[in-house]
């Protein structure tokens, strides 16, 4: 990148004669006196600016470009120079090579990308805890609940992403229907979710939690995913026991 400071370029052209104002051609015609031009090469009026503002005055550009036609153009901006390129120039991609935009980010992205992040599996939690009795009500929760959210770069783009806990699919593990509630439950004494299993055994419990999902690209604004995003935790497991009435002598 080449820089040029505009200031010691203005006092240097304007010494020479080479700059003197925007749209004005250099010229080897120096000031008019007692109102006649005198026209000799060797004789210029010295134009150099005494302060920062008439440096500016003078419309140097910032990189000290001279145009065609012998003016200077308003400050610019310096942009890299590539050997044999015009400067200020509009690059062309290469072949086969499109540019990227906020819109190309995809939705399979920002799921690939976020999925364990915002988007956690629960975990069913029981009451009474690993064991339990046939016919005993259970109570089922999961108290990891919570709206997610985090911000992430895909396509050199920030994402920010939000998920929403909607739904909860509760699955027993004894052949019964799967249960789906807006509630993950609560601990006792709330019992929300209650289940009876009705033989002895060992089951795994899980729920799905279905989120609502939305994500913003560079700001662009939110775009809410269709449907739900139904995401399972870890299996809970529980063992099941059946109780055996005794006989027991009180006077013993």
């Amino acid at each position: 990148m080449v820089i040029v400071n505009p200031i010691r370029e203005g006092i240097q052209a304007s010494s020479k004669g080479i700059i003197r104002r925007h749209g004005t051609k250099p010229s080897d015609t120096s000031q008019a006196s007692g109102g006649k031009r005198q026209r000799d090469n060797k004789q210029v009026r010295d134009n150099r600016p005494q302060t920062v503002e008439d440096d500016l005055k003078l419309n140097i550009g910032i990189c000290g470009r001279v145009l065609a036609d012998g003016t200077v153009p308003g400050p610019n901006r310096c942009q890299p120079v590539v050997p044999g390129e015009t400067r200020g120039a509009v690059r062309s991609l290469p072949p086969g090579v499109v540019r990227v935009r906020a819109r190309d980010v995809t939705w399979e992205q920002v799921l690939a990308e976020t999925k364990s992040v915002v988007f956690p599996g629960l975990t069913v939690k029981v009451q009474p805890k690993d064991r339990t009795l046939v016919n005993f009500e259970n109570n089922v929760y999961t108290d990891d609940s919570k709206v997610s959210d985090t911000t992430v770069t895909l396509l050199g783009f920030p994402v920010e992403v939000q998920a929403t806990p909607i739904s909860y699919t509760w699955r027993f593990g004894d052949g019964t229907p799967a249960l789906t509630t807006s509630t993950p439950g609560k601990a006792s004494p709330g019992k929300e979710i209650i289940h009876k299993y009705l033989k002895r055994g060992n089951v795994r419990l899980t729920v799905t939690t279905n989120y609502a999902a939305r994500y913003n690209v560079a700001g662009t604004g939110w775009q809410y995913v269709p449907g739900t995003v139904p995401i399972t935790g870890p299996a809970t497991p529980l063992a099941i026991h059946e109780a055996i009435p005794v006989l027991v002598d009180p006077e013993r």
